[in-house]
């Protein structure tokens, strides 16, 4: 029987190539693309979503979809020529918000799918089609080798999956490169409970708002007004339709 030796960690040189001691973040990832979010960015690997499976966790599982998805959405669809297929989404995309921030109504594939047999089959569907631009799937019951199989096919077809889930599956095992849990409504809470690096000690605070809307709610506060009456009602006025446009966006549908 030969002989082998165990060599720690420690002990290996700080500069030998293709290792990751785990202490540092991973270098080049295969493919990423930006999230929008340049504080996210900095804090994922590659400097970007991962071309594979991202989990997402959060209470409501229509929270945050589209503010945290949909700049990597919007650059996704101008780089191929499918859809976005939506697998179970909870409720209707509202496409106004949705264009405003480059997501093309025409550009949506909803699939209606209940049962946990018929989202899982959907969304492996969505994901081996090569023109397909993104998949955003509502998994609350997947199980760890059913996401498995989802990411192992789309990294091999180069796809972009995101998977909503509840808090509950942060005590399961996944196979995601990039596992987030989500908070907050004026200001997106982010955790990464799971990324190749170092553990992130504090959370990262998002904007809840698109940078254009943004743009347009501050323009319409400063817009002048001949009638004094009118303009000491604007605040509210404003505050009112910001509540109402963000609900609609907030939510994917």
């Amino acid at each position: 029987m030969s002989a082998f030796r165990l060599r720690s960690a420690a002990s290996l040189p700080a500069d030998l190539p293709h290792v990751w001691q785990g202490l540092e973040m991973a270098g080049a990832e295969p493919g990423v693309i930006a999230t929008g979010h340049p504080q996210l960015d900095a804090e994922l690997p590659g400097g970007g979503w991962p071309l594979g499976l991202v989990e997402v966790m959060q209470d409501r599982p229509e929270q945050h979809v589209w503010q945290l998805t949909a700049p990597a959405l919007a650059q996704s669809l101008r780089a191929r020529v499918g859809p976005v297929v939506l697998v179970a989404a909870p409720f209707d995309p509202f496409v106004p918000g949705l264009q405003a921030q480059g997501i093309p109504g025409d550009r949506l594939l909803w699939i209606r799918a209940s049962r946990p047999a018929e989202r899982l089959w959907a969304t492996e569907q969505a994901l081996r089609c090569a023109e397909v631009s993104a998949v955003l799937a509502w998994l609350p019951q997947a199980r760890s080798a059913e996401l498995r199989r989802l990411q192992i096919a789309a990294q091999q077809h180069q796809q972009l999956l995101f998977a909503f889930r509840g808090l509950r599956s942060l005590q399961d095992a996944s196979p995601a490169r990039v596992r987030l849990q989500v908070a907050g409504t004026q200001a997106l809470e982010v955790k990464i409970v799971k990324r190749r690096g170092p553990p992130l000690e504090k959370p990262l605070l998002l904007p809840a708002v698109p940078a254009r809307l943004a743009a347009l709610l501050e323009a319409r506060k400063r817009r002048p007004s001949s009638n004094p009456a009118l303009l000491a009602a604007r605040p509210a006025v404003v505050q009112a339709r910001r509540s109402d446009v963000l609900d609609r966006i907030a939510a994917p549908g």
